[in-house]
């Protein structure tokens, strides 16, 4: 046999080898990591929550540097109302990912949900100062000014720049409301 002939033959053995590993290394990643969507789209089945953080929870024990696995689990804490199991998980996932208006926001709406009304108006002025058109977050401050620490002016401020930013979708309708009805308190009130 000629030399390069065997070269092509070890060659071709090596990229066997390389690719094979590679293969079954993903396939064995997505077995590990649980599916970030858990039902097909119009299911109608309602999500297993229990059983997704249960295997999300072993997913951060022997991975805790995993970024989306600590969304998933704070999102999920969310979603079934725990929130001070997803205000840690989400702590976790804002070690990994420090900048991110939306874990910044979620967050902020579970410590809100808590009572930590100036943990949750920090958190969402923090969302803003990283991206000032982050629509959520200023919805969300105006909601802790109006509701929660009954500063209306302060509402309404954010909210008037919400609308500077978008004043069409339905979402902007919806601040519309909310700013209708603190006029309307506020009128209510002065007419006494």
């Amino acid at each position: 046999m000629k030399r390069e002939n065997i070269l092509i033959i070890v060659f071709a053995v090596v990229i066997g080898l390389v690719g094979g590993f590679l293969i079954f290394s993903l396939s064995n990643k997505k077995e590990e990591m649980p599916p970030t969507e858990v039902l097909p789209s119009g299911s109608g089945s309602p999500v297993d929550y229990q059983q997704r953080i249960a295997e999300l929870e072993k997913v951060v024990a022997n991975d805790p540097k995993n970024l989306q696995a600590w969304t998933m689990l704070a999102n999920d804490y969310y979603d079934t109302d725990q929130p001070q199991k997803a205000i840690d998980a989400y702590g976790k996932a804002l070690e990994l990912g420090p900048n991110n208006p939306n874990l910044l926001t979620d967050q902020g709406v579970m410590y809100k949900r808590a009572g930590q009304f100036d943990k949750a108006l920090a958190n969402f002025k923090k969302a803003q100062q990283l991206d000032p058109k982050h629509l959520q977050s200023l919805y969300n401050i105006g909601i802790i000014y109006s509701e929660d620490l009954k500063q209306p002016d302060k509402a309404l401020q954010a909210w008037n720049h919400y609308l500077e930013l978008d004043s069409t979708s339905p979402a902007a309708q919806q601040v519309k409301r909310l700013i209708g009805q603190v006029n309307s308190k506020a009128q209510k009130g002065s007419a006494k």
